[in-house]
């Protein structure tokens, strides 16, 4: 159609809090340069407005997802996330995103490559970033994934079907095992002062932190966190040691150039009362912890999937700092309540300890998602001659 551009396939879709451009993977190159130059000018990146492309210009709406039909006989379907940088032209490849993967059972049952099944169809998905199994069962009716619903979650409008999700295959997603030092807690030592942090690898490899260990509340919003540079750095400097010791990087002063996006990092404190970014109230009694969350190296306006898996793992392993911040009447709760900038997000966590290691059994979580657009994307020839 046009001389000196080409279409690609692909459709916009919100999964959860998040936004992403969803590609069959044999409608990319082949080549992994190439594909990722692609799907860079898609994006319209770097630029932080990515105003010659479809990203969102936010870390939330700057994702990518890359789905093909698995080869595994435990899977249905390939998921390959991406974070797609705004700022300089690298995806990163790193972590999985749960809310975008939340759209993924309902992509594969619409474009026909899982059968839909009514009223719920299970859909397996492999992740390829960590060889994990995530398991989505989807409501289908009239052979393609339901839209509207009944489910509300914090930080979306309005309402929209359920999508019930179970990532208890995701221990070790990242290094190969749920406490990479084999220990609940450890000290770091930044800059002369000692630091209790948490490492734990489900779903996505997290840090945790008491906010007082940062002479923080623990409830400040995203913007008085990112706008006080004492912070910004300190938080940094630690994530950058976890990377490390996560396998993310060789070197700790490689992380914040080499692995922005994982390890996540989280802030957590006990119950407290707080308003959400729209001016909501939450009130102490609605949440068994409350945590904010760094992630690209800026603060996340919600939750994000992993980090709320990771989160209620943690919740669950005596000694961690999210066991630490949790009043002991709630530790036996069946579901763990995480406070956010944007309100609450739960996750259901089965879990026991031998004594010597705390074993994760089952988390369960459950999103919406809804497909936006879908169409053609025009690259320019140049992008790949």
């Amino acid at each position: 159609m046009y001389s000196d551009m080409f279409g690609c396939r692909c459709a916009i879709i919100r999964g959860g809090t998040s936004k992403g451009i969803f590609f069959k993977q044999n409608d990319l190159p082949s080549d992994p340069i190439l594909r990722d130059k692609v799907i860079l000018s898609v994006f319209g990146s770097p630029d932080v407005r990515q105003i010659d492309g479809l990203g969102g210009a936010d870390v939330l709406t700057s994702k990518l997802a890359i789905i093909a039909p698995s080869a595994r006989a435990d899977a249905d379907i390939d998921y390959t996330f991406g974070q797609v940088s705004f700022e300089k032209a690298f995806i990163d490849y790193g972590g999985n995103c749960g809310n975008i993967s939340s759209a993924v059972g309902p992509f594969a049952i619409d474009e026909g490559m899982v059968p839909a099944v009514e009223p719920v169809t299970t859909v397996r998905i492999h992740l390829t970033n960590s060889g994990k199994i995530l398991v989505a069962e989807v409501p289908v009716k009239d052979g393609k994934a339901m839209v509207e619903g009944d489910c509300v979650i914090d930080g979306v409008p309005g309402s929209g079907a359920r999508i019930n999700m179970d990532w208890s295959d995701t221990a070790g997603s990242v290094c190969g095992t749920l406490l990479p030092t084999g220990h609940a807690k450890d000290l770091f030592t930044i800059d002369g002062k000692e630091y209790p942090v948490s490492l734990v690898d489900m779903g996505n490899p997290l840090v945790f932190i008491h906010a007082s260990s940062l002479r923080m509340v623990g409830t400040e919003s995203p913007a008085e966190i990112e706008g006080n540079p004492v912070w910004m750095e300190t938080i940094e400097k630690i994530r950058s040691r976890a990377a490390k010791i996560f396998g993310l990087v060789e070197r700790e002063e490689d992380a914040t150039e080499k692995s922005p996006y994982a390890p996540f990092f989280a802030i957590l404190s006990s119950p407290a009362p707080y308003r959400t970014l729209n001016g909501a109230a939450v009130q102490a009694e609605d949440v068994d912890l409350v945590s904010r969350l760094l992630f690209m190296l800026k603060m996340h306006k919600a939750y994000p999937i992993t980090g709320t898996v990771c989160t209620g793992a943690a919740a669950r392993i005596p000694g961690s700092v999210a066991w630490e911040v949790i009043p002991e009447a709630l530790r036996s709760n069946p579901e763990v309540r995480i406070g956010h900038p944007s309100g609450v997000i739960n996750v259901a966590v089965e879990a026991h300890s031998d004594g010597a290691e705390a074993k994760i059994e089952k988390v369960k979580i459950f999103r919406t998602a809804r497909r936006l657009m879908d169409g053609v994307a025009y690259v320019k020839n140049t992008v790949i001659h």
